[in-house]
């Protein structure tokens, strides 16, 4: 699954619990990302292969000018799938970090190309909410508060983002009650 939470909220924090301001710790932490259908090892076997293959029809050729017309097209053909593989991988490196204190919550969020973004507010304003269809996805997530609307989790699959909204819904509504 590719969000998970560090530090689960579980139940509503104490009334005197220490919140952002005050140094204190987070009361739930929640990390994100993209799901990776080939993991480094797979892209290893996957250059591994295409060298293999690309070597069976070459090997007939040893010893022939036509090695160079077979071999040079073979090798460009393996660093483009290398290069776009990498690519893959580089469009990839998401990772959103939800952060939720008693008295405040933190969204970042790093993209490709370390790009950085961030959102904050006070949980007791904030809305968390699920879109049916908005345009290309289904259930599209958004969290609403300190004038801002944002999205969470858009890049995750449509039988994970129903999952999300369930545990966000939960952990809001959690830091928003205080116990006594």
């Amino acid at each position: 699954m590719p969000y998970e939470w560090d530090h689960p909220i579980t139940e509503a924090p104490a009334q005197d619990a220490p919140g952002h301001d005050d140094g204190g710790d987070p009361i739930a932490v929640l990390h994100l990302w993209p799901y990776r259908s080939l993991p480094k090892r797979g892209f290893a076997f996957a250059i591994g292969f295409a060298y293999c293959a690309m070597m069976i029809p070459v090997a007939g050729f040893v010893g022939t000018a036509a090695l160079w017309w077979l071999l040079i097209p073979g090798l460009i053909a393996i660093f483009g799938l290398w290069w776009f593989i990498g690519k893959s991988y580089r469009d990839g490196e998401i990772l959103e970090e939800l952060t939720i204190w008693p008295d405040h919550i933190h969204l970042t969020r790093t993209g490709p190309n370390r790009e950085f973004s961030e959102w904050e507010a006070n949980p007791h304003w904030v809305t968390v909410q699920r879109h049916p269809q908005s345009g290309n996805l289904k259930d599209y997530i958004t969290l609403k508060g300190n004038g801002r609307e944002v999205e969470i989790g858009a890049f995750l699959s449509e039988d994970e983002r129903p999952r999300l909204y369930d545990d966000l819904a939960r952990a809001l509504t959690l830091a928003k009650s205080r116990r006594a």
